[in-house]
């Protein structure tokens, strides 16, 4: 039968994983998308995955053990995929690192600001980035994350004249912005100017109100809205890391679904 190992399409003769990989010690082995160490039966096309822990892989083989956990089909489609992210805050930093270790192929991030120590209680910076533009101390760590990863920047404020032009190339558009004035520019650029994106914006997630209000929703079919949809940011409200990441996350996720063509939250 034919299958694939550590990316790399074999002929073999195994019927089972423990046929194929008689010796499991110190390895992780992955069947499809899941880790085992059961003799699972191997059928034609499966996919297998033997990582040697404690060695760094060669690199012709890293790309395929690092989606290694994805679900069957995934990786090929992500990877062709280009996504916007506007903002590199709470929201957008999240959703940045959530898309590079899903694999997305290419990321274009766009942010005006620079890293300053308030951001630290809630967004993907560290220490050593105070100081540094936002896209470039986060190009710097998803390029850690995903060498594979090709990355775009643009260090602008997006404003009504600009952003047109910006997210012009971006069939995908991650809206992260804090204010809401920002957030409605960019929504109304990418709605009336850019017929070929759709863009997934966030209202409400401020606090530590329960995450479970969070949802995803469809507004029109080019335009989905996640959030509960009422607690901004306010004096004595601010915006904690766990309700910003957990609605980052559904960003990250309906941004997936599409990628993948499913349009329904």
């Amino acid at each position: 039968m034919t299958i694939t190992v550590n990316g790399k399409t074999v002929q073999t003769s195994a019927r089972s994983l423990h046929a194929l990989i008689p010796d499991h010690t110190g390895r992780v082995v992955i069947l499809n998308g899941f880790q085992t160490g059961d003799d699972l039966p191997l059928a034609d096309g499966d996919c297998v995955t033997v990582i040697e822990k404690g060695v760094f892989p060669p690199q012709d083989v890293l790309e395929a053990m690092m989606a290694a956990r994805h679900s069957p089909g995934v990786f090929q489609k992500v990877k062709q995929a280009r996504v916007a992210i506007a903002g590199l805050g709470g929201l957008g930093s999240h959703i940045a690192f959530a898309l590079a270790r899903t694999g997305v192929g290419h990321l274009h991030l766009v942010d005006f600001d620079t890293v300053e120590p308030s951001n630290l209680n809630r967004q993907c910076y560290r220490i050593r980035d105070l100081g540094k533009s936002k896209t470039q101390a986060l190009a710097e760590q998803l390029a850690d994350v995903n060498p594979y990863l090709t990355i775009t920047t643009d260090c602008v404020r997006v404003t009504a004249d600009n952003a047109a032009a910006l997210f012009a190339d971006d069939p995908l558009v991650c809206e992260a912005f804090d204010a809401p004035d920002a957030k409605s520019t960019l929504i109304d650029a990418v709605l009336s100017h850019c017929p070929n994106s759709v863009i997934v914006a966030a209202s409400g997630m401020a606090g530590y109100d329960s995450c479970n209000d969070i949802r995803t929703r469809r507004i029109t079919d080019r335009l989905y809205l996640c959030g509960d949809g009422q607690t901004a940011a306010r004096p004595g409200y601010g915006l904690m890391a766990p309700r910003v990441s957990v609605c980052a996350g559904h960003q990250a996720n309906m941004i997936l679904r599409l990628i993948l063509g499913l349009d329904m939250p």
